[in-house]
This record gives structure tokens, sequence and C-alpha cells, in this order.
């Protein structure tokens, strides 16, 4: 589904993900795990379309905007905006809906049953500023069953929420990979991700190791990544890119 060849991506020239060439597989459910600073949520971006390459070439075969899903880190949304749990989950059918056209019955119920999927039934008219971090996350992960994407985009979806929403989100997502969706993960909780994601994207700037978890969550590897992480100058000379970017 989705092929990177030789892509970097930086700021400022400098990168912050560094000529990584590898494909996620449609239907596939990978994690994406590395250091902090490793550049795994500037590739979630890139890979929505939200950064542009700097270097390389970014293939999503057959997908369209509208068939990417992408939900952010929770402190990156604005809370105090005041709407209801019911017209968040709402905007997932935003580009069918538009300005102009109304919300059909068949949108209400199916808005109904994802709040009651993720465990909220009778917090439809709960404004976002009164839920926990666990409780608006189910309330993102309900309007992403809105989307009905068939790429989701997820960065550290498991953060600062509690152990049962954690369990019950991760249920959503092996419906999703039943289902065939590609779903791509940046993930911290490595116990996790050996326990529900079969595939692994280890990143440390550069690629340390992509393919099965159990092959790339290896005792050396992780040190290694590590390793690059601690030793990565940030006042390099800038990356001189080797092909224009495409995507």
């Amino acid at each position: 589904m989705i092929v990177l060849d030789d892509l970097t991506v930086a700021y400022e020239r400098h990168p912050a993900v560094h000529h990584l060439s590898g494909a996620f597989e449609a239907g596939a459910l990978t994690a994406i795990v590395g250091p902090n600073g490793a550049g795994k949520t500037t590739l979630l971006k890139t890979l929505a379309g939200l950064v542009r390459p700097a270097a390389g070439r970014l293939e999503r075969s057959g997908l369209a905007r509208a068939d990417i899903a992408y939900l952010p880190q929770i402190p990156e949304l604005d809370r105090r905006f005041p709407i209801s749990v019911h017209d968040v989950v709402l905007l997932g059918r935003w580009r069918a809906l538009g300005w102009r056209r109304g919300v059909a019955r068949a949108e209400l119920a199916q808005a109904a049953r994802a709040i009651a999927a993720v465990g909220l039934a009778g917090f439809e008219r709960r404004p976002i500023g009164t839920l926990s971090a666990g409780q608006f996350q189910r309330a993102l992960f309900a309007r992403l069953m809105l989307q009905d994407a068939a790429l989701i985009l997820l960065d550290e979806p498991f953060s600062a929420i509690d152990a049962r929403t954690a369990d019950d989100l991760i249920a959503l997502i092996a419906g999703w990979h039943r289902e065939r969706r590609t779903v791509i993960a940046v993930l911290h909780d490595l116990d996790a991700v050996r326990r529900h994601f079969p595939s692994t994207l280890l990143l440390a700037r550069d690629c340390i190791g992509w393919g099965p978890t159990e092959r790339v969550l290896t005792a050396a590897n992780l040190e290694r990544a590590r390793r690059m992480a601690e030793s990565w100058d940030p006042d390099a000379d800038a990356c001189a890119p080797a092909t224009a970017p495409t995507a």
C-alpha cells in the first residue's frame, strides 16, 4: 500500500527521518518504535500527507486523501472548544457531509453505534472538555470508525490513558486489522507491541530494523537505536538531497 524509497524528511534541511526505504503492506498492522526524537511522529505525519519529503519517494498506491485517517497525540488537541462527544464523532463524516448537507438518519445511527462500541453510551451530550483522557481517546476512536478509512495512522494512542481503556482500544485496532485495514501506530510500550503488533519499524532517524516484530525488537537492535539517538548531532551539516521528492 505504501512504498518508501530513500525517503528523507527534514526541518530546515536537517533530517528527522533519514534515507528510509521499505513498504507497509496493505492490511498490515505495524508499530513504529524508537527513542525520543527518533522521527516517529514526523514519519507518521509524512505518511498522512501533512509533511512533505525533502528527498526520496513516497508512493501511496491507490490511496486518496479521503482513504487516510490520522489521529495525533492527545496533547496536540485543544479540548476547550465547546463541542459534544456526539458532534466530535460525527466529524468522522466531515468529508462526506461538508458544509451544506445535513446529517442523515443512517449517519446518526452509525455515530450512536460507534459511541456505544467504544464504551461511551450515555456520554453523547457531554462536552469534550469534561472528559478524562481515556474517555476523550475513546471518542476519537469512535470518530475514526465513522471515517471508514483504508489506512489508519495513530500517534501514541495509549499514552496518558488507563489500562482498561488501552485494552478496549487495542481490541478495536485488532478488529480493523481483521477487516484488512492498514494500521500504523507510533508506540512506546514494547510489551504491547510484542503482544499485539505482528510487524515493527524500529527507527532512530535511520532505520534500525523493519519486519516481523520478534526479529526487529532484539536487545542488539534496541541498543543500537539508543546509541544512534544519543550520538545524533542536531548541528551537523544539512543533508544534501540525492533525489527529488515525490509524494
